[in-house]
């Protein structure tokens, strides 16, 4: 009897399995800082599920309840992890309410172990969904921890997430599947229009105050500027106008001289604004999140 698979359809099956297997690292982000002993406890916990584990860190310096920052961190550095790479995510400012704690697994083959309060917003759109479940605290919650009420980031964030990187349990056994949806954070979508550019500032480059906007080099092709060439600039706060001024498109900061304003791509590939040793955030007073936008004209 013939079989209705061909030998290509089976690779395929089997490297589509492959893609998505738990690889045993498993990722942590948090907004706890490293002044106490909140991701160290993280940590052990989820070494003392198996101390195979490879155990790594986006950061733990997430403003405190700033969960859109969290959403971009994790879009950020996501996609250069292999598939299989577990992330653990807590920024949850409704930690103990009835806000779903779920694991993401997005086609990609990464998963994301989180509360569902937006944390899930960026991945979910650029990495897309592969599928959703909600955490089975009856079973994937560190024993006896059920008095705790207030740090689901060691109870049931890491505890899951190191049975999952660990393969102590299938992606099947993290809890019953949800569809195929998460809450979002609203925010606009880049556009250009009449000569100009709109765009959002989803965050910081903080170490060095340049501000990233979500605009990528083809949008920003279209308003037809050259390196070298001035942009006109607008940043707003919700409707507030918060700066108006005229940066010079480059590609290093060296191409100007210490002090003078920048347009540039960003390491993603994004334009963004800096000041030749400087910070352009602390200089103009622009920060970023979903209500932050600008606008760019050719000067």
């Amino acid at each position: 009897m013939k079989s209705k698979f061909s030998v290509a359809s089976i690779m395929l099956m089997l490297i589509s399995f492959t893609s998505v297997a738990q690889n045993n690292i498993l990722v942590f982000q948090s907004d706890f800082g490293l002044k106490d002993g909140a991701v160290s406890a993280m940590k052990g916990v989820a070494m003392g599920v198996s101390a195979d584990l490879k155990l790594f860190d986006v950061t733990h310096e997430i403003p405190a309840y700033n969960i859109w920052e969290a959403s971009y961190r994790l879009v950020q550095t996501a996609p250069y992890w292999p598939a299989g790479t577990v992330f653990v995510s807590v920024c949850d400012p409704g930690v103990g309410t009835e806000r779903k704690s779920v694991v993401l697994l997005t086609k990609s083959g990464h998963y994301f172990v989180t509360p569902d309060n937006g944390t899930l917003t960026l991945v979910a759109e650029q990495m897309g969904i592969q599928e959703v479940r909600e955490i089975d605290e009856v079973k994937n919650r560190r024993k006896n921890s059920n008095e705790s009420y207030t740090f689901h980031g060691r109870d049931v964030y890491a505890f899951t997430g190191a049975r999952l990187a660990s393969k102590t349990i299938t992606y099947d056994q993290v809890g019953p599947k949800l569809p195929n949806q998460i809450v979002s954070i609203p925010y606009t979508k880049p556009s250009f229009g009449n000569g100009v550019v709109k765009g959002t500032i989803p965050i910081l480059d903080i170490q060095y105050g340049n501000v990233w906007t979500d605009i990528d080099k083809k949008l920003f092709g279209q308003l037809g500027v050259k390196v070298g060439d001035n942009i006109k600039v607008q940043v707003f706060n919700a409707d507030k106008k918060v700066y108006e001024g005229t940066v010079k498109f480059v590609n290093t900061f060296g191409e100007v001289t210490e002090g003078n304003d920048v347009g540039y791509f960003n390491s993603l590939l994004n334009f963004s604004l800096g000041i030749n040793m400087g910070s352009f955030s602390e200089k103009y007073n622009v920060f970023s999140g979903n209500k932050w936008s600008i606008v760019l004209s050719k000067k």
